[in-house]
């Protein structure tokens, strides 16, 4: 495949291979970018910046229509790309698009409703004789940097409210899964999107990271990945608008009064899929003493009852990790923990990149796999009695993106809900639970602002304000 930089799909000699990670078959080649690709990116979308800005509300609303409506008439095309480079099961892949889809027709109605208001100078002495307004403007010049564990539906989530409130984007996807990336943005232009708006640089970001997040061009950056480099963003960004993304440790409470077969399937949905490498995933599960031999036998029984394999295959449940490098450091996490006094409960084999899904109990807290964000299929069960402890326990790290709780008690719930210190509680629920409309993010060291439509757009317009005197 080939990159977009100032309106021209182009091609290199110094290339990068993207594989299949199950069984490391080959897919395709992509431009490996300099750092003369990332000048002539940076010049390309300042210009792009006015052509962006001058767009109308109803043509940047039918540009993002219409790329829904080709993604929706290829389903499956994309899907099946999505799958093959990514750890996405097909039916995940499947998945992965329709929420594409949805994210792209929201994009399109947000367009419409980015309001301003009036403002009441007078309601202070020295304002009188003055009226006036504001209204939100582009912020500029975007740059996206995108993860491997969604790599198209995160896409969209920059691209759609970006053009949506009439800004340029210099796009960078995971150099492990970009084609799904580079086939949206076929669609964008397919569906009228000028091609000046729009560029795509691939390559590693060792080389050409460091130069697009430090030009003062960028207005804003917007950011998935991990805290690492996240905090290596924020050294370097300088003056600019920053949206982070940076993952979680997802806790879960499950007490004694819940639906405890609704809140093993959930919390087996929410911990192993797309492989673990889900940043709002389940991690820490802490059970009420009372159900605790219970939840966990049922547990360990619905997560051997997993199907993991072939991605391609309908029947499978869960594929591999992104890379075989990553299944080894999961790997090394879970013998870590087990010399430290871990129990594995079921898993803890690793076939190549295939990772079984991992269950453990007595993890000590000063392991990494207890600790950090594991993004592989491992989860580790608690035994507790006290809910003012579960939730303290549920608050101990410095992650803060989504937690969960599983009880029929409205005031425990409530509880939960308030005192959890995170981005969003779900009651009853899985905490990989996401609606693309909604506000998501976290606290701490899960990231800064908001994504979500309605939300990614307002960090990405400027309000300005108007004001007339009339003496």
């Amino acid at each position: 495949m080939k990159i977009l930089i100032d309106s021209k799909w182009v091609d290199k000699d110094d290339q990068v291979g993207v594989y299949d990670p199950f069984d490391n078959s080959f897919i395709d080649y992509i431009p490996k970018a300099d750092r003369e690709d990332v000048k002539r990116v940076l010049n390309a979308a300042e210009k792009g910046k006015s052509i962006a800005k001058n767009l109308t509300i109803y043509e940047r609303s039918q540009i993002l229509y219409k790329t829904a409506d080709i993604l929706t008439c290829r389903t499956e095309e994309f899907a099946q790309l999505l799958a093959r480079e990514s750890s996405k099961t097909i039916r995940e892949a499947r998945k992965e698009v329709s929420r594409c889809v949805n994210t792209l027709r929201v994009s399109g109605e947000e367009t419409k409703r980015i309001h301003g208001e009036t403002i009441a100078f007078d309601s202070f002495p020295g304002g009188e004789n003055r009226k006036g307004y504001y209204y939100r403007f582009p912020i500029g010049i975007i740059l996206a940097i995108t993860p491997f564990n969604d790599p198209l539906n995160l896409v969209a989530h920059k691209l759609g409210p970006a053009f949506a409130g009439g800004n340029s984007v210099i796009l960078k996807p995971a150099t492990v899964t970009p084609l799904s990336a580079i086939k949206l943005a076929e669609a964008f232009l397919e569906a009228g999107l000028p091609p000046e708006i729009l560029q795509i640089i691939t390559g590693h970001g060792v080389e050409i990271g460091e130069p697009l997040i430090k030009d003062e061009r960028i207005q804003m950056l917007s950011f998935t990945g991990g805290i690492s480099a996240g905090k290596k963003i924020v050294s370097i960004a300088g003056i600019k608008r920053l949206g982070m993304e940076l993952g979680s440790n997802s806790p879960v409470i499950v007490w004694n009064d819940c639906d405890i077969q609704w809140a093993v399937d959930s919390c087996v949905s929410g911990a192993f899929w797309a492989a673990g490498q889900n940043c709002i995933g389940v991690q820490r599960i802490y059970i009420h003493k009372m159900i605790y031999e219970e939840f966990k036998v049922k547990f360990i029984h619905r997560t051997k009852n997993m199907t993991i394999g072939n991605k391609m295959s309908e029947k499978t449940d869960m594929g591999p990790m992104i890379t075989t490098t990553e299944a080894i450091r999961v790997e090394n996490w879970i013998k870590e923990a087990v010399q430290s006094g871990a129990t594995i409960l079921c898993g803890g084999k690793r076939q190549g990149a295939l990772f079984h899904p991992t269950v453990l109990e007595n993890v000590p807290k000063n392991c990494r796999v207890y600790y950090e964000e594991v993004f592989g299929p491992v989860v580790n069960l608690f035994p507790i009695d006290d809910f003012n402890e579960a939730i303290k326990e549920a608050n101990q790290l410095e992650y803060g993106l989504h937690a969960a709780v599983f009880t029929k008690d409205v005031n425990l719930a409530f509880k939960a809900a308030y005192e959890i210190e995170c981005g969003g509680v779900m009651i009853n629920d899985s905490t990989d639970f996401r609606l693309d409309s909604m506000p998501f993010g976290g606290v701490k060291n899960s990231g800064l602002g908001r994504e979500g439509i309605k939300f990614a757009l307002q960090e990405m317009t400027e309000p300005k304000v108007i004001c007339f005197y009339h003496g």
